[in-house]
């Protein structure tokens, strides 16, 4: 009885995280005006992603938290899309309301259309296909976050995504992986599901310590080295001081000729 209060709990919990997890990420493009290095294929992926999530948890009969979730999904994907076409392609604001509604409705359409198939498919004793559901929303979900391991590599940076962002998707997924192991009997898939998200998270987190943290640090210490003894750094100037340099030798030289003039 313990073990089932501890896994609807997690449960929730992990379904809340999900809801709210795109939020910041949201209000931070809003606020930058701005999406560069976010990237629209992930929101699109996590979009359709929705579709197969939404109807495995509703044939399934999971707790109404996991019902919703899925379609909140859904429609902040959208959302997040639909920013990337207005600050990224410089969309107008009526292109984006169409495309985001027209794939919402035909999303919905698809979603509706699937849960009434597979539940008479459930009722046959087919299973199956609800396996196919949730290892097709796994694997859209984790090739979204797989596009932006790649824009990691080429840019060598974590550029566009809120760490806040990928910190709650990480807490769902952690959640939702301890509520799998509650569970009586033990969903080998749930936990290859989320244990392949979160580990995605992780990576970027480390990706993010490595080419945005580590740098950010160094140029602090750097920055109070300097503010310490400002002579400290004469001897070894770097390239950009070089050129500093270089041109304010020349507006020097130029002054005597003004005056004279």
């Amino acid at each position: 009885m313990d073990n089932r209060v501890a896994e609807n709990v997690l449960g929730t919990l992990g379904a809340v995280c999900w809801s709210i997890q795109l939020l910041p990420q949201i209000i931070i493009n809003y606020r930058r005006h701005d999406t560069e290095g976010l990237q629209g294929s992930m929101m699109l992926l996590w979009a359709v992603a929705g579709v197969p999530l939404g109807v495995y948890n509703i044939v399934e009969e999971f707790n109404i938290a996991l019902r919703i979730q899925p379609q909140i999904l859904t429609t902040l994907s959208l959302l997040t899309w639909a920013q990337c076409l207005y600050y990224g392609k410089k969309y107008r604001i009526v292109k984006c309301c169409v495309a985001v509604t027209s794939l919402l409705l035909l999303l919905g359409g698809i979603e509706a259309g699937l849960i009434f198939g597979l539940r008479a498919a459930k009722n046959r004793g087919l299973e199956w296909p609800l396996i196919l559901m949730a290892v097709l929303s796994a694997s859209l979900l984790a090739a979204g976050v797989l596009r932006h391991y790649w824009d990691i590599y080429v840019h060598r940076t974590v550029r566009g995504i809120s760490f806040i962002f990928v910190g709650i998707d990480a807490a769902g997924d952690l959640f939702s992986l301890v509520s799998v192991l509650f569970g009586p009997p033990i969903d080998v898939l749930g936990i290859v599901i989320y244990g392949t998200e979160l580990t995605l998270w992780i990576g970027i987190f480390i990706c993010g310590a490595v080419y945005n943290l580590r740098p950010w640090i160094k140029e602090h210490c750097r920055q109070d080295i300097n503010v310490a003894d400002p002579l400290s750094l004469h001897p070894m100037p770097s390239s950009t001081s070089v050129f500093r340099t270089a041109s304010g030798s020349r507006v020097m030289e130029r002054r005597p000729w003004h005056n004279s003039s």
